[in-house]
């Protein structure tokens, strides 16, 4: 089977060159569309966890997405956060982002290098006494992070501050591409919502990330190529795997 068209469930990355430079190669056109956006929770929805932001000393952050959503719901709820509040996140990038809503400097803020482990290291017995809030997406799984936590004993809560929204897929037209590349079980809950019954026909999928692989087996679509790997570090090598098979 030739492969003329393939479709990526998220919006163009700023850095197109692996990607062009696989059009070129195999005289493929990829083509970008988000399946889902992230936004933040409502007030209300927020609420509805009945937490209450203040009780705790420590936050972790994964993702920039959550740290905009936390400040924002934090101001609409007329929440101060102390300046006494630590900060975890997964990775400098993340802990950077920070400085979009506090004085950098003024706070303490950690970051690890990407991986669960790395956050519970930095936490340690010098801040095991804390109260964590673990922030998470309506479709995160934290599994990894708190099962560590459970095991050095933390004290913490998690909760969400951002939803998935599908978006309206039906202009597209699914037997027009022979792959199509996902990244989150969203992006299958998307994909249920506009095409109903739809079980991959004449398309092979590529999933990127660990978590979306039970979702693609419960809706009964069948996956080619789970990434990553060592072979396929980047949604762009398990592409290419993919096209180098069928050349």
């Amino acid at each position: 089977m030739r492969v003329k068209k393939i479709l990526i469930s998220q919006a163009a990355p700023m850095n197109l060159a692996p990607y062009s430079a696989l059009e070129e190669k195999y005289g493929v056109d990829i083509e970008f569309r988000p399946f889902y956006l992230i936004e933040p929770l409502t007030s209300r929805e927020f609420r509805a966890q009945r937490l209450n932001i203040l009780d705790y000393t420590a936050i972790v952050f994964s993702a920039r997405h959550t740290i905009d959503a936390f400040f924002h719901l934090c101001e609409e709820l007329r929440v101060k956060v102390p300046e006494t509040m630590k900060y975890f996140c997964t990775t400098e990038a993340v802990a950077m982002y920070l400085q979009k809503h506090i004085v950098f400097r003024k706070r303490k803020i950690f970051y690890g290098t990407g991986t669960p482990e790395s956050v519970v290291a930095l936490i340690g017995p010098k801040h095991k006494g804390e109260k964590f809030l673990i922030t998470t997406t309506d479709a995160g799984n934290n599994e990894a992070l708190t099962r560590l936590f459970d095991a050095a004993k933390l004290d913490y809560t998690t909760a969400v501050f951002v939803k998935s929204v599908p978006q309206d897929l039906k202009d597209l037209d699914l037997s027009a591409y022979e792959v199509a590349v996902v990244y989150n079980p969203a992006d299958v809950h998307s994909l249920q919502e506009n095409f109903p019954g739809f079980k991959g026909e004449g398309c092979k999928f590529i999933t990127f990330g660990r978590h979306i692989v039970d979702a693609m087996e419960a809706a009964g679509l069948p996956i080619e190529i789970k990434a990553p790997t060592p072979e396929a570090p980047s949604a762009a090598k398990a592409i290419e795997l993919y096209l180098q098979k069928q050349a």
